[in-house]
């Protein structure tokens, strides 16, 4: 079976007779309805994929911003510096958003989403908060030179440092506690 439309509409405009001569429930126009559906399931997956996606490579791209700043490998005290920095920085957006909120009314979904995404980050720096290792020269060098891929994230390598100094090695994608 064809996989692409432009395949599916190249082999039918070589068949015998018009195209437009087709009608509504034949072969050819349900190949035409199948294989375009399936163009659009594969975009559909793959902008649910990048959205899924996007936490993580907004927390690598912030740890390159400081990584690249770096000469050398950073010390434990600067990286749990740089995460407090990482973890404040919805801290103006909310205050806004509490800001224009008249008193005696429900937060905004906007307000809601973000206190969440905070207290689930906090639990998280508790725990071991995921991040580039900062500490090892290699792994350093390989994030200054990040491009910005996905696909190149598996390179680089990860720990877990948690809000007492506890480092533990971590892989890539993250998967809960790893």
């Amino acid at each position: 079976m064809p996989k692409s439309s432009a395949k599916v509409q190249k082999k039918l405009s070589k068949k015998k007779g018009n195209i437009s001569s087709l009608h509504e429930n034949s072969r050819d126009a349900q190949k035409l309805r199948r294989a375009g559906a399936r163009g659009e399931k594969l975009a559909r997956v793959a902008a649910a994929r990048a959205k899924g996606n996007q936490p993580h490579m907004q927390r690598v791209a912030f740890f390159q911003g400081a990584a690249k700043a770096a000469t050398g490998p950073i010390e434990l005290e600067k990286i749990h510096s740089l995460i407090q920095t990482y973890l404040s920085r919805h801290d103006e957006e909310l205050a806004e958003l509490k800001g224009q909120r008249r008193p005696g009314r429900p937060s905004s979904t906007r307000e809601d989403l973000l206190k969440q995404s905070m207290a689930t980050e906090d639990r998280e720096y508790n725990s071991g908060f995921w991040i580039p290792d900062m500490q090892d020269e290699g792994s350093l060098t390989i994030l200054q030179g990040w491009n910005g891929e996905w696909t190149s994230l598996n390179t680089i390598k990860y720990v877990r440092l948690s809000r007492d100094g506890t480092l533990q090695t971590s892989n890539f994608p993250p998967k809960g506690l790893s």
